[in-house]
């Protein structure tokens, strides 16, 4: 069931949404050759907490963590270690979010260490814009799969592919709610796009294929063949006026 938030709900969420954005920023600021992940974790968990805020990711299905901080070939929920320490010239995806006041922020992004490719650049470049180009379709009256399409096509043109197992989703209330949003698919179809609706667009972009594979560890997914992968993600309102970008650290 798709949950349609008022007004009062929006902005209590757009403080999730904040916090959300801050942890996400100071962790990128932090990520550097040397560091490891776990402290990359402890960092966004102590700064969540501080504002009053629980790491919404922490204990979701078991999950370990804070962040879901995955590295070059991974794509999605890489788990913080001690043992994973940063070096130059890796791309760095972390994901995460807060649980403020009932509501739930969730965003992600790709950070370099240090000196990076341009290969990995433009992965990165392409990713990122692929996610601002979804939300520009985020419009009320439309459907789902407007957002779908203009990712995909994005991403296609420049040769890389998207993430077919893995989509967004809503957000609010809980961390995963209804509906799905992939980032592959047909302009007008899906459901209909509603004031009130809040989605959490994600496009996951690898350099090679599409098909991923999940470690043992029953979390880290990476790229079946390698190839690196980058992920951005803003938790977005379907508003009367247009989409509004609800992770935005002030």
């Amino acid at each position: 069931m798709i949950v349609l938030k008022t007004a009062r709900e929006l902005k209590v969420m757009s403080e999730a949404c904040v916090i959300s954005a801050q942890a996400l920023k100071l962790i990128g600021e932090a990520v550097e050759p040397g560091v490891t992940t776990a402290e990359l974790d402890r960092l966004a968990e102590q700064f969540i907490r501080s504002k009053g805020a629980v790491p919404n990711f922490k204990n979701y299905n078991g999950f370990p963590a804070t962040a879901c901080i995955s590295i070059n070939n991974e794509v999605i929920h890489g788990i913080p270690s001690d043992k994973r320490v940063l070096k130059s010239g890796d791309i760095v995806s972390v994901d995460l979010g807060a649980l403020f006041e009932g509501y739930h922020g969730d965003n992600a992004a790709t950070f370099a260490c240090g000196d990076i490719s341009d290969e990995a650049k433009r992965l990165m470049d392409a990713t990122r814009e692929s996610l601002y180009e979804g939300i520009r379709m985020a419009r009320a009256g439309g459907r789902i799969g407007d957002i779908s399409s203009a990712i995909q096509k994005y991403v296609e043109a420049r040769g890389y592919s998207v993430v077919r197992q893995f989509v967004g989703h809503g957000v609010g209330t809980s961390l995963h709610e209804a509906p799905e949003v992939p980032n592959y698919g047909v302009s007008g179809r899906g459901c209909r796009l509603l004031p009130g609706m809040t989605l959490a667009i994600e496009p996951m972009v690898n350099m090679g294929s599409y098909d991923v594979k999940v470690l043992p560890d029953g979390w880290t997914v990476l790229t079946s063949d390698g190839a690196l992968s980058a992920h951005f993600e803003h938790t977005v309102a379907i508003t009367a006026e247009g989409p509004r970008i609800m992770t935005v650290a002030s």
